[in-house]
């Protein structure tokens, strides 16, 4: 009986310092590690949400960009950072992606990282060659069914979710394609544009100037359903390809055994600036749905898209360069 008086004890003073421990944080500033380069979609997003936990909070959410092997150098960094609430990792697409992509990795994505959010989705384009003959993702199926191999798609690299979102078209729709990879979306459109590729899925925004401009075909988005961009231009599920669904993301990640307190605290304020209208339609404008949702949720995303490119790349058997 006594043991477990003690034991009681203990567990309420654990619950108790926990909880005060977020009440008080942050009471220095935090580091906010963006796994990829200035000037990036994750380097714009990761500093206007730091800016703005930043003005919430009372402490400075400081933005360190550490890039490398496809987002893994920042990954890893987090993941065997002190788990205190002092250290975050803009997550995305990425993440369990290159879980799968990268061998030998000295961390594990399901069980070291937990997640604070999931903030937006985002669904990619299929963009086709004008002078390509499909006009349709039906069309598209058909005729590389029937021309094996003679079709080329492109991205931003291997391992990219440009790259396994193609992967994962092919292996649903049974078609041979060839892989093209590029050093960014940028010199893979220009190569579709003049022809020496004929498909690519890349981000609906970066795509947008040559649909307006009437210089690229859109066949298709991955999202379930249409996109308000393109609200003339069906899903990949709604043209036929049963259950296909593919997203670009972004959220925050926390060391695994960081205080769930602590956690709480970060997602109730990042919720909050996602419903501040400057920031909502800068993220609506980028092309994204805003979703912000709980740690639990978020958990639970995360782990689904670690099955799902599992799946993909074992079965397209992609290794990192």
């Amino acid at each position: 009986m006594i043991r477990r008086v003690v034991h009681a004890l203990a567990f309420i003073l654990a619950m108790s310092a926990a909880s005060a421990f977020a009440q008080t944080y942050p009471v220095r500033p935090v580091r906010v590690v963006v796994a990829f380069a200035p000037g990036t979609t994750s380097d714009i997003i990761g500093r206007m949400i730091s800016e703005r936990l930043t003005q919430a909070m009372g402490q400075p959410f400081v933005v360190e960009n550490r890039t490398g092997a496809g987002g893994t150098i920042g990954a890893e960094f987090v993941a065997r950072s002190a788990p205190d609430g002092y250290t975050l990792l803009l997550s995305t697409a990425a993440l369990p992606v290159s879980a799968w992509v990268f061998q030998g990795l000295k961390y594990d994505t399901g069980k070291d990282l937990a997640s604070v959010t999931v903030m937006t989705h985002s669904p990619l384009a299929l963009a086709a060659n004008l002078n390509f003959p499909p006009k349709t993702v039906r069309e598209l199926i058909d005729y590389a069914k029937a021309n094996p191999g003679k079709v080329s798609f492109g991205s931003a690299g291997v391992g990219t979710s440009h790259h396994l979102t193609g992967e994962k078209f092919k292996l649903d729709t049974g078609i041979d394609m060839v892989h093209v990879p590029y050093k960014g979306s940028g010199p893979a459109h220009v190569d579709l544009l003049g022809g020496q590729i004929q498909v690519m899925f890349d981000n609906i925004v970066a795509l947008m100037p040559h649909f307006k401009a009437a210089k690229l075909r859109p066949l298709a988005v991955s999202s379930a359903k249409r996109h308000p961009l393109l609200p003339d231009v069906p899903s990949i599920a709604e043209a036929g390809v049963r259950d296909f669904q593919t997203v670009a993301w972004f959220g925050f990640v926390a060391p695994a055994a960081t205080p769930r307190d602590v956690i709480g605290r970060l997602n109730a304020e990042i919720l909050k600036i996602l419903t501040i209208p400057e920031v909502r339609q800068r993220l609506l404008d980028a092309g994204s749905e805003i979703i912000g949702n709980s740690p639990e949720a978020a958990d639970r995303f995360l782990k689904s898209e670690l099955e799902r490119w599992g799946t993909v790349v074992r079965a397209a058997n992609v290794k990192a360069n």
